[in-house]
């Protein structure tokens, strides 16, 4: 992509800013699930005290194994969960404060796109009801108007003609489709913000990169602000104006896609892309490769949280938690007490 935003843009005039985010999980309760996993007293720290914003207009992507919290915080922005603990503002406005009438308008500017196709659509309802749904919630239109919008933006996500495709039950379509459907039913409300969660995972290959390309024409057309969860670094290097990398609860590394890519400056990015199968099985391998298990999120180790897999960590690793601090100019943030360009 030729497009790009810089950081310094998204702090000046961030459609979402977050500050000290966090979303912990109580094992008490009895008979709660949590409290059968884990003793008594402990939490698990999905999202732990993060701090980004997102410009208007910009594409984020937030990357991290599974587990790293990348669903929740993604729940967190739009409302489906309730923070422990932080702030979250859309277009200035405290998100957390809102009462339904302010949340049901701010749910009608902020959608979601959830993994998988096959299970975000309701098997009984024709791609029209499917699509044509959120109006009617929101007491847009009258049926013919909202038949007449769902046909519009059919055609706009890809399905054309739009006719061949209303009557359609989920079953008959292929997963491409459904997920094009999906893309429709959060565009059909005009929104400024969508966030996609693992949108390509579960589709073919040769399916992926049309989505993708559909992405970014949305975003171009309509000027959305989209906020890119995966795990694979290909496909956000693709889409993304900036990247943010998450480990454990944690923003580790956030900044302009083509550096955090190309010039990883935490291990734990730099891990993360060296984890790519590469196809020349006499390529090389750096230090960076991952080692040992992810630890539990209700035990989180002390000092930094990557230290024990981390092939540069040494005593202050262990016993220093680094804050996320701005380098290179503003085009990079770093949590990292041995930035990977100081080795």
């Amino acid at each position: 992509m030729s497009r790009q935003t810089t950081s310094s843009d998204s702090k000046t005039h961030p459609l979402f800013r977050v500050q000290g985010l966090s979303k912990w999980f109580s094992s008490t309760g009895e008979g709660s699930f949590l409290s059968n996993l884990f003793s008594q007293g402990d939490h698990l720290k999905a999202v732990d005290d993060v701090d980004f914003t997102i410009g208007r207009g910009e594409i984020v992507g937030l990357a991290g194994q599974s587990g790293c919290g990348k669903s929740t915080l993604g729940e967190l922005l739009v409302g489906l969960q309730e923070p422990t603990d932080g702030q979250i503002t859309f277009d200035g406005n405290d998100v957390n404060s809102f009462d339904s009438a302010e949340m049901n308008a701010f749910r009608r500017k902020a959608q979601v796109i959830f993994q998988d196709p096959y299970e975000a659509m309701n098997p009984r309802f024709p791609v029209a009801r499917t699509v044509s749904e959120p109006l009617k919630i929101h007491g847009i239109g009258d049926r013919e108007s909202r038949i007449e919008r769902t046909r519009e933006t059919l055609e706009e996500v890809g399905l054309s003609p739009a006719e061949k495709y209303l009557d359609k039950l989920p079953g008959e379509l292929s997963g491409g489709e459904r997920q094009r459907v999906c893309i429709a039913r959060a565009i059909i409300l005009d929104p400024d913000f969508l966030i996609a969660d693992e949108p390509v995972s579960m589709l073919d290959v040769s399916v992926r990169t049309g989505i993708l390309h559909l992405f970014e024409r949305l975003q171009a057309e309509r000027d959305l602000s989209i906020l890119y969860i995966s795990h694979d670094l290909s496909t956000i290097n693709y889409l993304a104006d900036r990247t943010m990398i998450m480990y454990l609860g944690k923003i580790v590394e956030s900044g302009v896609t083509d550096r955090v890519i190309h010039e990883p400056s935490h291990p734990y990015t730099e891990a993360l892309l060296e984890s790519v199968p590469d196809p020349d099985p006499m390529a090389t391998r750096s230090r960076g490769q991952l080692e040992g298990q992810v630890p539990s999120p209700t035990d989180i180790p002390s000092g930094c949280r990557f230290h024990p897999r981390c092939a540069y960590a040494d005593e202050t690793c262990s016993a220093v938690e680094p804050d996320l601090e701005e380098k290179g100019e503003g085009q990079r943030e770093v949590a990292c007490h041995y930035p990977l360009e100081a080795n």
